[in-house]
């Protein structure tokens, strides 16, 4: 297979970008040790992070014993709460590393954002922090907080996707299915759906600069704690057996990713189901473009969408 010429291929604001990024954060980051990578991603995202909104303020708070951190706007337009779950491979990543991305979110759309701070590998392998992000949400829709839409990026959108489908699951077995009604719509960016990593953009874009086949088969081995493959992955979206009953879903990915395969093909599975769902091709973007909403136009661009995508959703319309 011809590795694809990526120099031709990227605009030169976006290999800007990724040049920036690799000043903190060496594209061979998975061969160090945790700790090393942790503080890579640190200093990374200190370097890209943009000002906070004038105005809005943030509490950080303890729900259903998970650290959270809270993002209140100026001027509230939204009765809903956006509860946002980072990236960063489950191993990397904390309310720090998110925390301009979602002030912008709290601001621009006008509503709450929550941001959690779930537990993380190798010292807490799946479903640790599955379990979390869905205490989380239970608590929030308990107390009253629905609408809810969910986002997360990368193995974020790994998470919001799986609480969907537990929430789903679980009202089912119990005849109730208010929880997961009182999920507004998922907003999956550059998600980690549990796709066939032997086929398709896993082998076109295994190289792909900001994330390479191997890293993702790093990240999964770290925390789903297996060596064995997909087989042994448990709670991947992808291999449902049933996607009735889920919420409204907008997924975006950039074509020089290994992951570009999983949002479309989830976006199918829920739309032979009838559910409203769209899937966006972030045009000339890698992995981890919302960093770059700032320092290249196609970034902006796929921002721009994102946010289009999370106000149709919060009016009830398809995204």
């Amino acid at each position: 297979m011809t590795k694809p010429d990526y120099k031709a291929l990227i605009q030169p604001d976006v290999w800007a970008y990724i040049d920036a990024c690799a000043e903190f954060y060496p594209a061979d980051a998975v061969n160090f040790s945790v700790e090393q990578q942790r503080a890579y991603y640190t200093a990374l995202c200190k370097s890209m992070a943009q000002p906070r909104p004038e105005g809005l303020t943030s509490q950080d708070k303890p729900v259903a014993g998970v650290a959270t951190r809270w993002y209140d706007p100026v001027v509230t337009s939204q009765q809903a709460t956006l509860v946002y779950f980072h990236g960063g491979g489950w191993v990397v990543g904390d309310l720090d590393s998110h925390d301009d991305i979602c002030a912008e979110l709290a601001d621009t759309l006008g509503l709450r954002v929550v941001a959690v701070d779930y537990r993380m590998a190798p010292d807490f392998k799946h479903p640790v922090a599955l379990d979390d992000c869905h205490d989380v949400v239970k608590a929030l829709l308990a107390e009253g907080r629905a609408p809810l839409l969910l986002m997360g990026d990368s193995a974020g959108g790994y998470i919001a996707a799986a609480v969907s489908h537990r929430l789903r699951d679980e009202g089912r077995q119990q005849g109730d299915l208010r929880a997961i009604k009182g999920v507004r719509g998922q907003v999956l960016i550059y998600p980690s759906l549990g796709g066939d990593r032997n086929k398709g953009s896993y082998l076109e874009q295994a190289e792909a600069p900001m994330l390479t086949r191997d890293d993702m088969t790093y990240y999964a081995q770290i925390y789903f704690g297996t060596d064995q493959g997909l087989s042994d992955e448990p709670d991947r979206p992808l291999a449902a057996d049933d996607f009735r009953d889920l919420p409204a879903t907008f997924a975006i990915t950039g074509p020089f990713d290994p992951l570009y395969d999983d949002g479309p093909a989830y976006v199918a599975a829920l739309q032979a189901e009838g559910i409203a769902a769209r899937f966006v091709s972030a045009e000339g973007l890698p992995h981890s473009f919302l960093r770059a909403r700032r320092r290249a136009r196609q970034a902006e661009v796929a921002w721009q969408a994102i946010l289009e995508a999370c106000r149709s959703l919060l009016e009830g319309r398809a995204p």
